[in-house]
Parts: C-alpha cells; sequence; structure tokens
C-alpha cells in the first residue's frame, strides 16, 4: 500500500461493473466513492448497495473525493467521458477500446500528457500471473530469440451470454475491438510494437438473437461495417510476425489462446481474458512440454488491479503498467488491420508506446482475495 487512498468515481455501472464492484473494495489504493449512470434507477440501486452517492456525471467531476474516474460505459461513450474528466483535472482509467478512432485515442495521450494526469486503459488481465510469467519466460530466453507467435479468440457471439450485446456489433466493437485488445496488448508485451499489418474481414450477416435477460429472443440489429470475423498479420519492431484470428462467427474450435515461437522452443500462453492460467514451454532440447511455475505478476488479480497499479504508480511517482499509450497503439493496430482488410494493402503503424515495467512475483495492491 502506498500510504495514499484515491477516491474513484465509476462512470456506468452495466455488466462489466460487477467485477470493478466486487473488486474495488479489497484494494488497497482506492476507494470507491460515487456512481453514474445513464440509467438513474441502476445508479441508484448500485449507489445504495456500495453505500456510496449516486451523482449526475457534471457533480462526479466537481466532487472533491473523486481523484480518479473510472470509464464503464460503451465504447462510444469513452473519449467523451475521459476528455470531460480529464479536463476537469481528474485522472482517467477506462474500459478498452481507449476510443473508437486511432487519432482519438492519441489525443487522449497528448491531453493527459498537457494536463498533468494519468490515463490508464483496460486490459489489465496483462498484469496478473498467467502473461506475466509467459513474458518473463521469453525475457529469460527460455525459447531462444523470438520469431513468431500465434493467437487465436473464437465464439459464436455474445448475444449468447449478454443482456444488452447489441453494442457489441456496433462500432467501436466487433471480435476485433472488443476482445483483440486482450491478445494484442500480450502480442505487444513479449513481441514489442507492432510496425505494419495486413488482414482480412468478413460478415456473415446472420441473423443473431439475445438468450438471455429481459430481452431474451429479440433479435440484434447489426451494423454491416462491423467484421464480425477478422485475420491479421502483424509485422513487430524487431522483425517478428504473428498472426491473430478473433471471430464471433466458430461454434467449436481447439486452436490455442497464444503460443509464441523462437529459436530454440515454444511458449503456450494462457487466456489473455484471464487474469492467472497455466504456463507451459516446449524446450527444443527436450521436446516435451514443461509446466513453467508461476514467476511474475500481481496473484489473484481481477479487474481493478490495473487501476489500482496507477493509484498506487501516482503515490509513488513511477509509470503505471496499463497505460493509455498501449491502448492508443492497440487501438491504432486494430484500425489498421480493419484498413488493409478494405484495401488489401499493408498499413503501417507510427505509434511506439514505451513498454511497461513487468510486474514482480509478489507484489501487491490488496491484502484479501475478492470473493
Amino acid at each position: 500500500m502506498s500510504g495514499r487512498v484515491f477516491g474513484v468515481g465509476i462512470v456506468g455501472v452495466g455488466k462489466v461493473s460487477e467485477q470493478y464492484l466486487a473488486r474495488i473494495p479489497v484494494l488497497d489504493d482506492v476507494r470507491l466513492v460515487s456512481v453514474t449512470d445513464a440509467n438513474e434507477e441502476r445508479a441508484a440501486s448500485v449507489a445504495a448497495a456500495a453505500g456510496v452517492e449516486a451523482l449526475p456525471f457534471a457533480e462526479v467531476l466537481q466532487h472533491p473525493d473523486v481523484d480518479i474516474v473510472l470509464d464503464l460505459t460503451i465504447p462510444a461513450s469513452h473519449v467523451e467521458i475521459a476528455t470531460a474528466a480529464l479536463s476537469a483535472g481528474k485522472h482517467v482509467y477506462g474500459e478498452k477500446p481507449i476510443a473508437l478512432r486511432a487519432a482519438d485515442g492519441a489525443g487522449l495521450v497528448s491531453l493527459a500528457a498537457k494536463r498533468g494526469l494519468r490515463l490508464g486503459s483496460a486490459p489489465d488481465t496483462v498484469l496478473g500471473t498467467g502473461v506475466q510469467t509467459a513474458w518473463a519466460a521469453v525475457r529469460d530466453g527460455r525459447i531462444g530469440e523470438v520469431v513468431g507467435a500465434a493467437a487465436a479468440w473464437s465464439a459464436p457471439g455474445h448475444e449468447l451470454w449478454h443482456p444488452a450485446p447489441s453494442f457489441y456489433y456496433q462500432p467501436g466493437a466487433g471480435p476485433l475491438m472488443d476482445m483483440g485488445p486482450y491478445y494484442l496488448t500480450t502480442l505487444v508485451l513479449m513481441l514489442g510494437p507492432v510496425r505494419r499489418v495486413t488482414g482480412f474481414a468478413h460478415s456473415s450477416g446472420r441473423a443473431r438473437r439475445i438468450a438471455t435477460g429481459p430481452h431474451a429472443g429479440e433479435e440484434i440489429l447489426q451494423d454491416a461495417g462491423v467484421p464480425t470475423h477478422v485475420t491479421a498479420v502483424l509485422e513487430h519492431e524487431d522483425g517478428a510476425t504473428s498472426s491473430v484470428l478473433m471471430s464471433f462467427e466458430v461454434w467449436g474450435s481447439r486452436l490455442p489462446h497464444i503460443e509464441v515461437y523462437g529459436t530454440a522452443g515454444t511458449i503456450a500462453v494462457p487466456d489473455p481474458n484471464e487474469f492467472s492460467g497455466d504456463v507451459s514451454v516446449y524446450p527444443a532440447s527436450t521436446r516435451a512440454w514443461e509446466h513453467v511455475e508461476a514467476s511474475a505478476g500481481y496473484a489473484d488479480a481481477g479487474r481493478g488491479f490495473g487501476l489500482a497499479d496507477m493509484a498506487h504508480a501516482i503515490a509513488t511517482g513511477r509509470p503505471h503498467r496499463a497505460t493509455g499509450a498501449m491502448a492508443a497503439h492497440v487501438l491504432e493496430c486494430m484500425e489498421a488491420i480493419i484498413a488493409a482488410a478494405a484495401d488489401g494493402i499493408v498499413v503501417e503503424v507510427a505509434s511506439r508506446p514505451p513498454m511497461p515495467s513487468p510486474v514482480p512475483f509478489g507484489a501487491v495492491l490488496s491484502q484479501t482475495a475478492a470473493p
């Protein structure tokens, strides 16, 4: 614990907020002060359960006890919320993607720097023991020189579990924008920033119906411009290449989440949508899979650890790890993939985010595991 506790105002108390609301009470460096939502009744209910105030957004921005605005709204609102919060002198941590357009993401990074404020962004899953242990194995040379990687995530669609999934099929979402940040952030950590990309995209246009909740059975209105099946190839700064598959069109798959290939072996990386998981290495010397014990990352982590890491970093004067700059770079990569798919070309990626420091094994942000 840094000694200073930062007040947090949550904007948007939809489905993902449940995970943050469960974690924040056990994180040392942050405390919940208020919540706001366009649905005032929902905001009041969540606030009552959490023992905090439900306030209009304008009052959150002026609240003297709110140091950090936690933006959990839909992607289309991220730039507006973050710009208002930064302009009001608040640090910002938000869900992914950081914006709908790469230029807007870069603009938020610039505004935060100009105001002397911190800008953080999901995914913070990469701070857990799963990805961090795999990254440590890469840095330790367990597979020699890295030459490439493969990443894949697929499902039939979020309408099978989310009670209000329509926004997943609108601009700023789709499988690439929604799930891609977990996978691309992991690839950037392990292989370095991306230099250029190419890709292909498709949408089946099949009818999709909500499976759960009060709108079960209703058909989703899909934006024809949002691809539901995306494949891409990325060239990283040091020359390694990675392939990426993101899809809402796959009913079953046995593809691994992420594998990293080197001159002396392979590393199997656990699902970067989770904070932990088994890491395995296949050394060329033994030609057999070996389990890698956890050696880096926040243990027992969950959503909110990126927020707490940022708060701790502010208090101690170090760079935080789940940065807006990394999120903006990943967004630029995803935008470039869509542009490459539309025009059948290779697209250059201009940004080069500072690489975050690894999370030491045993680093602590909370004293108690979340329920």
